[in-house]
């Protein structure tokens, strides 16, 4: 049975910090292409960063330099730091796991939701 379980979550001010982590489960890890996506209110779903199997990462334009995605393969684990937080940052955040190759697997977290306000 898979499962990604985030936690760090919580309620921040604006300017502070908080580090998201997905813990996983029943999938070989280390071939998952790992990602952090999050939902606002009224909004569609978006990417926020994602990291490959070798560790390469992408970022979405609005948190480039705020943001900062790492994975560690020996724990199963997938990281969001996430420093300089705005009021728009604010969202349930998801952990994503994607098999590159055949099958092709995609799996979700059941989210951790993120304030950022004063």
């Amino acid at each position: 049975q898979v499962q990604l379980v985030e936690s760090g979550g919580g309620l921040v001010q604006p300017g502070g910090s908080l580090r998201l982590s997905c813990a996983a489960s029943g999938i070989i890890f280390r071939l998952y292409r790992m990602g952090w996506y999050r939902q606002a209110p009224g909004k569609q779903r978006e990417l926020v960063a994602d990291i490959s199997s070798s560790g390469n990462t992408n970022y979405a334009d609005s948190v480039k330099g705020r943001f900062t995605i790492s994975r560690d393969n020996a724990e199963n684990t997938v990281y969001l730091q996430m420093n300089s937080l705005k009021s728009e940052d604010t969202a349930v955040y998801y952990c994503n796991a994607i098999r590159p190759t055949f099958p092709r697997n995609n799996y979700w977290g059941q989210g951790t939701q993120v304030t950022v306000s004063s």
